[in-house]
């Protein structure tokens, strides 16, 4: 594993850094789990969120029971792998099983069309991951109240179908005694963000047929190093993330050009973004950007040459090196790196809206074609929004784009015939929301960045509402024509889903940032009327 300076000015500044710490002794402190080393407002934190520098080794201890876990699984002909978990609970099993080349279905939506895919796909040889470390993530009990119903209509006994991951005490664990499912328990004190190399990463990626001793193995080869003052990987990393925040480079672009670890910034984005941003100060991951030349960026290359610093090592070993180098970084922005203190706040928003009869949308400020537009815009058209909102970005600040949308659905679009793999693609990025972030980017020096509601609340939901309050807001939700019920819930998935939109939109609104919401009362038509209006802007 290794971490190399491309670029003068960020090695002289984490050379400085990195002096400075070692000077301090937080290598040792840190590998030693040393929960003064974030002051004393963070220590009672700390001192029960650092498991994860054990796991290479205390996780060991789960690869018997993963075994004859997955084993029992190919036997019964349970191929199909679901993950029903948010954040910190399906972001690394995801990458795990990219990487690996292996099927895994993961559940972090609320989007009844993106849900119902999963529904209706292979039933029969359908095993279900349940991951919460609190036992109380709301998608994630929804997920389960559907599948435990889906299972039970088809004849099928739901307590051998559902594994369930939680920490010991959390009332998905009681579930779990009561229903017959097979439980494991995770180690409580690590913190979910951190969790890759535990039952989280573990049990899903194992299922699904990753090589989970690997990652332990690679992981376990870099701990060592963590302890060291010179060779350190992680405090290399730490210094140049924190030490150009401190300087003015807050902005991490991620680089991964075909390095075969898959989706590797998908996590590092919610790591950063949600342990850093927080107290106004944070560092704001930009995933799949060109860099714009502009001087708050520092740019870290996963296994290439292309940036400002690069990252090179087995997936295992990335994990914990980027761990490592976050708890240094918000070390060195004075921040609690393992709390999320204004998560709660758009839950909490999410709840209040459920409660009232009708959700409170407002009527929109126009419509353009199939898309309403709702806030307090001055323009009369798509092309005008987009424009309005890129020239709101202040200098220093980004904008951000959330779709509560299904983000599968582009592949339903319609194909030439005769279509080669690359027309294919293109009339793929044609249907997805997300090419909006590409065109939009062409469009401002600024970063911009995307992400998929409602897994976004945790992840850079935290930066967007605890960092830098420098933010412009896009949001995109969707009518729902096919919903799915949630037993034993007063609403379905779509109402959630809307409510879980609206809840974010007024925290972020609360704060003052400009906040656009662009509601597609057709889909497939809304999403090219979008992409079509941010080429005119």
């Amino acid at each position: 594993m290794e971490v190399s300076y491309r670029e003068e000015g960020v090695a002289a500044a984490a050379s400085s850094v990195a002096g400075r710490l070692v000077a301090d002794g937080v290598p040792a402190r840190l590998a030693g789990g040393d929960p003064t080393l974030w002051g004393e407002d963070a220590e009672a934190e700390a001192a029960v969120r650092l498991g994860w520098l054990t796991l290479p080794r205390s996780s060991r201890e789960l690869l018997p029971e993963l075994g004859k876990l997955a084993e029992r699984a190919r036997a019964e002909g349970l191929t199909n792998v679901v993950l029903a978990g948010m954040g910190g609970s399906s972001l690394a099993a995801e990458v795990i099983c990219a990487t690996a080349d292996v099927p895994l279905t993961v559940l972090d939506t609320t989007d009844p069309g993106q849900v119902r895919r999963a529904l209706t796909d292979q039933l029969d040889a359908t095993i279900v991951v349940v991951a919460s470390k609190s036992g109380s993530t709301v998608e994630t009990d929804c997920h389960l109240r559907i599948y435990r119903q889906l299972f039970a209509d088809a004849g099928i006994d739901p307590a051998g179908r559902i594994v369930v991951v939680t920490d010991p005490g959390s009332p998905l664990e009681q579930l779990a005694v009561e229903g017959g499912h097979q439980l494991v328990l995770a180690v409580p004190d690590v913190g979910g963000r951190y969790s890759a190399l535990s039952a989280y990463g573990l049990v899903p990626g194992a299922l699904a047929g990753a090589d989970v001793t690997r990652l332990l193995d690679d992981a376990g080869e870099v701990l060592p190093l963590l302890s060291r003052d010179t060779g350190n990987p992680g405090l290399d990393l730490g210094a140049a993330l924190g030490g150009a925040a401190l300087a003015g480079r807050d902005k991490l672009l991620l680089e991964d050009q075909l390095s075969g670890i898959t989706g590797l910034p998908d996590w590092i984005e919610q790591l950063v973004a949600e342990s850093t941003g927080k107290q106004g100060r944070g560092i704001l991951p930009v995933v799949g950007a060109d860099p714009a030349q502009v001087g708050d960026e520092l740019i870290v290359a996963i296994e290439s040459d292309v940036g400002d610093v690069r990252v090179d090592g087995p997936l295992g070993a990335q994990f914990l090196v980027w761990e490592y180098a976050t708890a240094v970084a918000g070390l060195l922005l004075e921040i609690d790196p393992f709390d999320q203190p204004n998560v709660a706040e758009s839950k909490e928003n999410t709840a209040t809206l459920l409660a009232l009869p009708d959700l409170p949308t407002g009527a929109p400020a126009f419509t353009d074609g199939p898309v309403e537009v709702y806030g307090a815009v001055t323009a009369k058209d798509l092309p005008g929004v987009f424009a309005e909102l890129l020239h709101a970005i202040p200098d220093g600040g980004y904008l951000a784009i959330m779709a509560y949308l299904d983000r599968l659905a582009a592949f339903d679009a319609p194909m030439p015939e005769g279509a080669d793999f690359e027309q294919m693609t293109d009339a793929w990025m044609m249907a997805d929301p997300a090419t909006l972030r590409a065109l939009l980017a062409m469009r401002t020096e600024r970063p911009v960045t995307f992400g998929w509601g409602p897994r976004l609340l945790h992840s850079t939901g935290q930066y967007h509402k605890g960092g830098p309050q420098n933010g412009v807001f896009l949001q995109i939700t969707g009518v729902v024509t096919d919903d799915v019920a949630v037993p034993g819930r007063p609403y379905t998935l779509g109402r959630l889903q809307l409510a879980q939109a609206l809840g974010d939109l007024g925290a972020l609104e609360t704060r003052g940032r400009p906040a656009v919401r662009l509601h597609l009362t057709d889909r497939a038509a809304g999403v090219a009327r979008l992409l079509a209006a941010a080429q005119e802007a």
